[in-house]
C-alpha cells in the first residue's frame, strides 16, 4: 500500500490543522492505520493509532484530549485533527499501515512520506 500524507503548515500556538493519509489499493480496511512524528534531533515517536474498523483510537500521552484519530474506509484516507497546538507538537507527521494496532514504529509495514507542521510560539 502506498500512503500521501497532506494537511501540514504553519499554524499559531493554539490553533488548529488537520491532516489527511490517502492510501492506494484495495486493502486499506485491512490495515490498523497510525500517525508518528519526528522533531529534529529527536526519534520518530507514536501519535496515535487506530484499528482497522475505526474503533479502540489510542493515543501519545502527550497528545490526548487534543488530537483526534479518525479513518474512513470508503474514501482509503486517515485523519488526524489537531487541536490546541503546541510549539512542542512542531514535527514531521508520518501516517503508517500495519497489521496491527501498536505504538510500536517496528510494527508498521508501510510508511507514508511526511508532511510539516509548524507550531509557532
Amino acid at each position: 500500500v502506498q500512503l500521501q500524507a497532506s494537511g501540514g503548515g504553519l499554524v499559531q500556538a493554539g490553533g488548529s490543522l488537520k491532516l489527511s493519509c490517502a492510501a492506494s489499493g484495495r486493502t486499506f480496511s485491512t490495515y490498523a492505520m497510525g500517525w508518528f512524528r519526528q522533531a529534529p534531533g529527536k526519534e520518530r515517536d507514536f501519535v496515535a493509532v487506530i484499528t482497522r474498523s475505526g474503533g479502540s483510537p489510542y493515543y501519545a500521552e502527550s497528545v490526548k484530549g487534543r488530537f483526534t484519530i479518525s479513518r474512513d474506509n470508503a474514501k482509503n484516507t486517515v485523519y488526524l485533527q489537531m487541536n490546541s497546538l503546541k510549539s512542542e507538537d512542531t514535527a514531521v507527521y508520518y501516517c503508517v499501515a500495519g497489521p496491527v494496532r501498536s505504538d510500536s514504529r517496528y510494527s508498521y509495514n508501510y510508511w507514508g512520506q511526511g508532511t510539516q507542521v509548524t507550531v509557532s510560539s
